[in-house]
């Protein structure tokens, strides 16, 4: 099974030069815990989280209603293609300790698959189970 045929297709997104503010307005109104930052093409350079909106506006004493997403986003992107086969997927997402991965055709964003969407496929069940092993070991070696 490829990604594409578990991906959210409809990404709800955010332009870099948007306010924290609005960011946080999206993540509350979906009941989403990311939002891909993508240029005006669709391109992607970056994820913002509810951790970064905590952590690098509000705890840092910056106004959300001045500080722009560019400026708290994760840069670093882990990334997958719609033809990547799920089990590559968990993989991956165990290694990177990430637990959602945008979905990339030729650099712009088509899609988003989270750990959920594997553990919720009884063919990918041992997959998502591996991979959330993979992002929980960080935890274990306290």
């Amino acid at each position: 099974m490829k990604l594409k045929d578990i991906m959210s297709r409809n990404v709800i997104r955010i332009h870099p030069n948007e306010s924290v503010a609005v960011a946080a307005r999206l993540l509350e109104s979906h009941n989403i815990g990311v939002l891909p930052v993508c240029e005006e093409n669709g391109r992607l350079c970056g994820v913002v989280t509810d951790r970064d909106l905590v952590t690098r506006c509000i705890a840092s004493n910056r106004s959300p209603e001045y500080t722009r997403v560019r400026d708290v986003m994760t840069g670093r992107i882990v990334s997958a293609s719609p033809d990547m086969d799920v089990s590559a997927a968990a993989h991956l997402m165990g290694r990177e300790q990430v637990r959602r991965l945008p979905v990339l055709r030729e650099g712009v964003l088509c899609g988003m698959v989270s750990i959920g969407d594997l553990a919720g496929r009884e063919e990918s069940s041992y997959d998502a189970a591996e991979a959330m092993e993979g992002i929980c070991s960080n935890l274990n070696a306290r």
